[in-house]
């Protein structure tokens, strides 16, 4: 009845510790970003959340056990990783003299990449909700297949 499945520390995960340390470089490069440059200064910013979601999105799905959730994390994951990797194009394009560093961050995200895919791989596909957007499902699950929570009678307060 009760799932008494041992909690993982997220602090432990080898995908976690990567996204740290794709964070931690990020940082140490944005700090190169003169402060009174705008256009460098958004790209910052943008380059900062992106890093920063590689360890709370991996933190939140590890919390949680359904497989939609954990695909939910891990689509915004993947969306912030591709969106990191191309970011030294926005900062050649606004004249970032040091951009020669972010191929550190590019190779971290290439290793970050082949932990992603072996984290992805351990959820479970039998502990899910039906995504009724049809984005999230277990493979072999429909938007539109019934669900037999449903089935399962519930008692109100006017049956009391």
């Amino acid at each position: 009845m009760f799932d008494h499945e041992e909690k993982i520390d997220p602090k432990d995960l080898h995908i976690y510790k990567k996204g740290l340390e794709i964070y931690e470089v990020v940082d140490h490069i944005c700090q190169l970003i003169p402060d009174d440059d705008e256009m460098l200064g958004h790209v910052k910013g943008v380059m900062l959340e992106d890093a920063m979601l590689l360890t709370v999105k991996v933190a939140g799905a590890t919390a949680g056990q359904l497989y939609d959730i954990k695909m939910e994390a891990a689509t915004i994951i993947r969306k912030a990783a591709m969106e990191l990797m191309i970011q030294n194009h926005a900062l050649d394009m606004f004249g970032f003299e040091h951009v020669e560093y972010f191929k550190i961050v590019r190779n971290l995200l290439e290793e970050y990449r082949l932990l992603f895919i072996d984290w992805v791989s351990k959820f479970d596909p039998q502990d899910y909700i039906i995504d009724r957007w049809g984005l999230l499902n277990p493979p072999g699950v429909g938007p539109f297949d019934h669900d037999p929570d449903d089935d399962i009678p519930s008692i109100g307060f006017d049956d009391l």
